[in-house]
């Protein structure tokens, strides 16, 4: 079982940056791989970047590649998202989660993940 809490969200102006952060609560990530998803309102939820735990292998969506970065720190169990250059439409609730698997590659489809973290909130105004 493992408990994922993300952090960070917030109210930011267009071009501003924000980090979020998913810390693990309990145990570490265990070298499973991690992602981060979005959700827009009325919108499905959509990948946005995930990370090989071992590897560092990144892969992103290609709305936020270039803007972005996912990153992870072993040592406090924690899961970054470094977003730069936002825009409204970023506008969404942010959830991390975990891989059901351990693997050099990460997964960008959802059903690849068993555990999410509640979200947190990032608006953008323009």
């Amino acid at each position: 079982q493992v408990q994922l809490v993300e952090s960070g969200g917030g109210l930011v102006q267009a071009g501003g940056s924000l980090r979020l952060s998913c810390t693990a609560s309990g145990r570490t990530f265990g070298s499973y791989n991690m992602g981060w998803f979005r959700q827009a309102p009325g919108k499905e939820r959509e990948f946005v970047a995930a990370i090989s735990w071992n590897s560092g292998i990144t892969d992103y969506a290609g709305s936020v590649k270039g803007r972005f970065t996912i990153s992870r720190d072993n040592a406090k169990n924690t899961v970054y998202l470094r977003m730069n250059s936002l825009r409204p439409e970023d506008t969404a609730v942010y959830y991390c989660a975990r891989s059901k698997r351990i693997s050099i590659v990460p997964a960008t489809a959802q059903d690849n993940y068993d555990y999410w973290g509640q979200g947190t909130q990032v608006t953008v105004s323009s």
